[in-house]
């Protein structure tokens, strides 16, 4: 009997392709940069399995390429937003990610970035490289502690609770969150509140949320001005939850202090887009799973998805 074949549409960590070479035909498009369309459209055709990443857009396009043998689409990724999960449910298609492997390093680098932010690290190290950086001045590049500060949390999950619990040692006088409902595992760390409380009492504001109709564009001129303008905003979750041309104005007009990103919209980000004019705004490039221990485990957890759908057909 033949093995079941599997397309991997990215170079991935070694240890999840070998373990679907152990029972399946794998064919990978082994390159860093992004499987061209049409080579995905082709190399797709008769497959039972799709390893993807989130750069690839699998639409209906693409399920008609690979055709009725096609039973499950593994993302190495924690975001399904690339894959129309609609479709492959009404095709009995079954579409499994890696939610868990990536909180704790999502959750590291949130704390990052609101270490880089409110104490202005990113600009301290601008001007040493400039040439800015002469002798001590009493109020030179002054950022702010975390001591004694309220941090809010916008969705509290996995990686929501990680930052929270990371933050609390700081000795951050309070932890609030927004979301749909109320967390249990957030008792004795985190008090939830209304969305707007969420913005008008948070000093730190971390966006941990996922991509939904109703979240995408939710930080916006409304939410800005309703925050404090000693505030700092963070987005490790996805870059349309923010509009950032709201955030720009927000931001140069000082209606909050600055912000921290990891994720843009789109991705990269131009680089002539105003953001980047502005020395209180640090983006990052979407660099929240890039570790070899994140990545290496969302590689072998993809793998397993997938084979446990081929292993039950």
């Amino acid at each position: 009997m033949p093995k079941p074949r599997v397309f991997v549409t990215r170079k991935v960590p070694q240890d999840g392709i070998t373990l679907l070479q152990e029972k399946c035909d794998v064919q990978i498009w082994d390159s860093e940069a992004i499987v061209p369309r049409e080579e995905l459209l082709k190399s797709v055709e008769g497959v039972e399995g799709i390893f993807c990443t989130i750069n690839d857009m699998i639409n209906t396009e693409v399920l008609d390429a690979a055709g009725p043998t096609l039973k499950v689409i593994g993302t190495m990724s924690v975001g399904k937003d690339h894959i129309d999960v609609t479709e492959c449910e009404r095709r009995g298609i079954y579409v499994s990610n890696t939610p868990d492997i990536a909180s704790d390093s999502a959750a590291e680098i949130t704390v990052a970035l609101i270490l880089i932010t409110t104490r202005r690290l990113a600009e301290g190290m601008s001007a040493v490289r400039n040439g800015e950086w002469t002798f001590w001045k009493p109020q030179w590049m002054l950022g702010h502690n975390s001591m004694e500060k309220t941090l809010g949390i916008f969705g509290f999950g996995r990686v929501g609770f990680g930052v929270a619990r990371r933050m609390k040692p700081f000795g951050v006088a309070r932890i609030i969150y927004n979301d749909v409902f109320d967390a249990a595992f957030a008792r004795d760390l985190a008090t939830r509140v209304s969305f707007d409380e969420l913005l008008s009492q948070s000093d730190i504001l971390c966006l941990c949320c996922a991509v939904t109709p109703q979240t995408i564009g939710k930080f916006n001129k409304k939410a800005f001005c309703k925050m404090k303008n000693t505030a700092v905003l963070i987005n490790t979750s996805r870059g349309k939850i923010v509009n950032h041309d709201d955030l720009y104005d927000a931001l140069k007009e000082g209606q909050i202090a600055a912000a921290g990103l990891d994720v843009t919209s789109p991705e990269p980000l131009p680089v002539n887009h105003p953001l980047l004019t502005l020395p209180n705004c640090v983006i990052l490039p979407h660099m929240g799973t890039n570790t070899w221990e994140a990545r290496t485990s969302m590689s072998i957890n993809t793998a397993k998805n997938i084979l446990a759908v081929l292993d039950a057909n």
